[in-house]
């Protein structure tokens, strides 16, 4: 069944960084990316951040059309609405971050009969980890403002 609005599952699936896959298009065709940089605003709102060197950018900048496949404990979801970009960089990143918000429009159940999810998608930093956190937490703080 379709809804027009995150519900309290959701929401709550999407409080803080969420990794996730994002779907955009350009020339009729389909482009995916895998982003942890994403948030819900309220029921009515996503927002996500991705450098604005991106492909998924340019796409947004083209054709407004996203949809947002989620992933959580007896949950896969697909979410599409509008997307505009409300912040062209976040101050204080070392590249540039731009802030994508999302009016949802429409949010489909994709779990089908005799299965489910586990767990949201297995995600964890590499490399420089402390940097890496505040880099997040930099990029949480403009996504949540």
């Amino acid at each position: 069944m379709a809804e027009n609005r995150l519900n309290d599952k959701l929401l709550e699936i999407l409080k803080d960084l969420t990794p996730c896959v994002v779907a955009t298009a350009s020339d009729n065709k389909p482009y995916t990316t895998f982003i942890s940089w994403l948030i819900a605003k309220d029921e009515e709102t996503i927002r996500f951040a991705v450098s604005k060197n991106s492909l998924t950018y340019e796409n947004v900048k083209g054709n407004p059309n996203v949809s947002i496949e989620v992933f959580g404990k007896d949950t896969a979801v697909s979410i599409s609405g509008k997307a505009s970009i409300i912040k062209e960089e976040i101050e204080d990143i070392p590249f540039p971050v731009s802030v994508i918000e999302v009016k949802v429009q429409n949010v489909v159940d994709n779990l089908f009969p005799g299965g489910t999810v586990e767990g949201g998608i297995p995600f964890k930093h590499t490399g420089d980890v402390k940097k890496a956190e505040e880099l997040d937490n930099k990029v949480l703080e403009a996504l949540k403002a």
